[in-house]
């Protein structure tokens, strides 16, 4: 099914998110324009190196939940349903069976494919922490970099340096190198 240009709510969008005909599609709201997520392989490693050790660490804790491509929203945000590619949300709440979970996280991954804008990508970044989003981690595979955001600071990470969970997750710690290493290797 084509979108149709025009900008949607996020009621509009949910209706057709949740077509049988798009039951096999990412698709997120950015600024009431829906958008299809494409991750390549090299994307799904690189989240799968995060999500991996991060729901290892929060899962036995009972920390929170540890997702993947979940579409998140505020319930007071008619423009806007964002799929971070991993998240961490340590509410307690009901699990959400359809539809988007109607908050924010607390800690969000986004990983750059070679078609995403980095510039879309930062936007997204800032709406986030601008939203009460505690922690983003915007991973830049082709440049082996994770740009780390926070309300407080904008930080740029290198091979060499180690992620860490901050306030969100306390004692958490992953090396940079590791989110980019080939599982074969």
């Amino acid at each position: 099914m084509a979108v149709e240009r025009r900008l949607y709510t996020v009621d509009e969008f949910e209706q057709y998110a949740d077509a049988p005909e798009n039951a096999n599609r990412l698709l997120e709201l950015v600024e009431g324009e829906i958008r299809e997520k494409m991750p390549t392989e090299q994307h799904s490693i690189c989240a799968g190196n995060i999500f991996t050790p991060l729901a290892a660490f929060a899962h036995p804790k009972k920390l929170g939940r540890v997702t993947f491509e979940v579409r998140h929203r505020k319930p007071d945000d008619k423009r806007n349903a964002l799929i971070p590619d991993v998240s961490f949300n340590s509410a307690k709440r009901p699990i959400v069976e359809r539809g988007s979970v109607p908050e924010l996280p607390d800690l969000v991954v986004e990983v750059k494919s070679p078609d995403d804008s980095l510039k879309e990508l930062r936007d997204k970044m800032h709406y986030y922490i601008a939203n009460g989003v505690k922690i983003g981690w915007l991973v830049i595979p082709e440049k082996r970099l994770i740009e780390v955001y926070t309300a407080e600071i904008e930080d740029v990470l290198t091979e060499n340096d180690t992620l860490t969970g901050g306030d969100v997750l306390p004692g958490f710690t992953l090396p940079v190198r590791d989110v980019f290493a080939d599982p074969l290797e």
